[in-house]
């Protein structure tokens, strides 16, 4: 799974940098906040066009479709599948950080310090793009391919939107691949931000509410009331020993420890007994763990001290993904020789780059690997420390060094005419 020097240098003669950049900021440029995924998709489709893929679209839920399609190789090869999503977070505060530069405009793909500025430029649109690239030095090059390399690009990946952010899109395309409408792939990369390493691992997550309800009193009668916020204290300090339980496990060696991290807290009355108190928690898994042991746990915790009568315990899970909890660890084994030849076409690029890591964070990844059994990395460029902040930008040198990777990978695992 390799690929000769002489194919090496045509790929990267054909290398249009003007090109790449122009698709690089049109993307910028369409505002795709989560629910408004349809400006995106409509852009990728004319792009998808223009590269011979006549897209299919589909909407997951009204006003929201995805968009994908596969470039067919000679039937000797594999399938390789490139996915990602089209939505980005809020710009909240964007034009007011850098109000009066040429930053100011979110969708703006600012040209600074060689890097472009702007939403969703590394989460994940530069991943996005340096994929749809690879096509053009492929087809620039005049080099042929005997597997399939395929696309899909998603909607409702991103959080923080009323009655958005549960994967809906993926949800969606991963049914079409198992009801057998959309081929299902031989190996995935999952465009999110890795600074180029190759991730082979990621957390699982589950968000709880917890709502502790009492019985308020006037503060001069508070023998008649049940005081939910002390018994919430009590409630609390279990789950902090819990979290210490959690945080004490073996961490994994590419995705860390295990956590459990109560985010918010909310409760009190006025001059009054409190009669209800709320505190959000967050639990992220190693690779490995279940999400429903975790769960269990993590409730035994709440549960663990007796409380007084009186005090109802509710609990809540208002983020499920690929589960009703939350959303699974998933990993595959890192020395399959995909992952292997991925990290070659990287570091051949970028020698500094084309690690094995492991992500602390939770993306769909797990809907490929543990719904349709497809080994998954994500690998892409940018920085994820800069996403979801004003300070989101791409370094036009590693989004470059993308697309030449990319293509490399690509010709290597998929294969020409000539080699299959």
């Amino acid at each position: 799974m390799t690929m000769n020097a002489q194919l090496e240098s045509r790929l990267d003669a054909a290398l249009d940098r003007k090109k790449a950049l122009v698709l690089l900021k049109g993307a910028i440029a369409r505002n795709s906040i989560t629910g408004q995924e349809a400006n995106f998709v409509a852009f990728l489709s004319d792009e998808m066009h223009k590269r011979g893929l006549s897209p299919e679209t589909e909407e997951f839920l009204p006003g929201r479709p995805n968009i994908w399609r596969a470039r067919s190789g000679n039937g000797r090869g594999k399938r390789l599948q490139f996915i990602g999503h089209t939505d980005t977070v809020h710009v909240d505060g964007w034009r007011e950080h850098w109000q009066g530069t040429e930053r100011e405009d979110p969708f703006g793909a600012a040209e600074v310090d060689g890097a472009i500025w702007g939403r969703g430029v590394t989460d994940l649109k530069g991943g996005i793009c340096a994929a749809l690239a690879a096509l053009d030095l492929l087809d620039d090059a005049g080099i042929e391919l005997a597997g399939d390399v395929a696309f899909a690009f998603v909607g409702d990946e991103e959080s923080g939107e009323e009655g958005s952010g549960i994967s809906a899109g993926v949800a969606h395309w991963t049914d079409k691949v198992q009801s057998k409408l959309i081929a299902r792939p031989d190996f995935a990369i999952y465009v999110e931000p890795t600074s180029l390493s190759v991730y082979t691992a990621q957390i699982g997550f589950f968000i709880a509410d917890v709502k502790v309800t009492g019985r308020s009193a006037y503060f001069g009668r508070p023998d008649l009331g049940v005081d939910a916020l002390k018994a919430t204290h009590a409630i609390l300090a279990s789950v902090w020993n819990h979290a210490e339980a959690r945080q004490s496990l073996t961490p994994h060696p590419l995705t860390g420890p295990s956590s459990v991290l109560v985010t918010g807290l909310e409760g009190g009355g006025y001059i009054a007994v409190p009669g209800e108190c709320r505190f959000s928690v967050i639990g992220s898994l190693r690779p490995g763990d279940s999400l429903d042991d975790a769960v269990a746990a993590f409730e035994a915790a709440v549960r663990s001290n007796p409380v007084e009568d009186g005090i109802g315990i509710e609990i809540t899970y208002p983020a499920g993904r690929d589960h009703a909890f939350g959303g699974t660890p998933a990993e595959i084994p890192t020395d399959l020789p995909e992952v292997a030849a991925l990290k070659a076409a990287v570091s051949s690029v970028a020698p500094e780059r084309g690690r094995t890591g492991g992500a602390p964070f939770w993306s769909e990844s797990s809907f490929l690997i543990n719904r349709l059994g497809v080994p998954t990395v994500y690998c892409a460029p940018g920085d994820i420390a800069c996403c979801h902040t004003s300070q989101e930008h791409l370094a036009i040198d590693e989004y470059l060094a993308a697309i030449r990777a990319y293509a490399r990978f690509i010709v290597a695992y998929c294969g020409t005419p000539e080699t299959s």
